[in-house]
């Protein structure tokens, strides 16, 4: 597709010109498909308020017009529509996927499960109603994995702050995350602090990160371990050792 590099240029060549009329025409198609919908919601309207026909095919109307309002995203509408039109015939199978439908759009994931199954009741071999049944529960799966998770750090974090206030610490602003990351202090099962600990030597411009510092550890154990790793990298790189 041709690029018109200054606004409101005029098209010259024929590529710019097929690219303009079908711009144009798209944005009429998308005018038109969007005007069709209005009308047929207008006409179903139309045809509800007269009150000419029975119930099962108001509930037809009301059913249809619920599709529509899907396509466009009025899916608090759609719902509505599909409610009413499982009362006036609670046979009305697409009724009850369209309900579904509208209700797994909005997330309320229990009375999407709840219409689905009402239907599959009513017919067991509709493949459209078993396959949103599987979206749903995909998503709900989902949402309780989520939920899950923030409770868990909400236990954590709760955990924590308990554990920092019996132990009557204060903790400052963290430092260095650009050497340590994101880390905090965890607390484990037995209520023992494990902190992350950066040890800083500023004379030679280095330093030592110790991930899992225990709070009833002594820091000679980490240092020793230190040392011991040292020495063997040395030893491995052949470096020589001046004692």
């Amino acid at each position: 597709m041709a690029l018109w590099m200054e606004a409101g240029s005029e098209p010259k060549t024929e590529t710019e010109i097929a690219d303009l009329q079908a711009i144009a025409a798209l944005k009429e198609s998308t005018a038109l498909e969007l005007r069709h919908y209005q009308e047929a919601i207008d006409c179903y309207t139309r045809a509800i308020n007269q009150k000419a026909l029975n119930d099962q095919d108001t509930s037809v109307l009301y059913s249809n017009r619920a599709h529509v309002n899907l396509i466009l995203g009025n899916f608090r509408r759609a719902l509505t529509d599909s409610q009413d039109a499982i009362k006036l015939s609670p046979a009305n199978i697409k009724a009850y996927y369209r309900a579904a439908k509208a209700c797994l759009s909005l997330n309320l994931l229990p009375e999407a499960k709840s219409y689905c199954e009402s239907g599959i009741e009513k017919d067991s071999s509709n493949e459209e109603l078993k396959k949103l049944g599987k979206q749903i529960a995909l998503k709900k799966l989902e949402r309780e994995h989520r939920e899950a998770k923030v409770s868990n750090a909400v236990v954590e974090a709760k955990g924590l702050v308990s554990a920092t206030e019996d132990r009557r610490l204060k903790l400052g602003n963290a430092m260095h995350r650009e050497l340590t990351g994101l880390r905090n202090p965890v607390l484990d099962k037995n209520r023992i602090l494990h902190w992350h600990v950066l040890l800083l030597y500023a004379e030679v411009m280095s330093c030592d990160f110790i991930e899992d510092f225990c709070e009833t550890d002594m820091f000679s154990a980490h240092l020793d371990i230190i040392s011991v790793l040292l020495l063997s990298f040395m030893n491995q790189n052949a470096y020589l050792l001046t004692i």
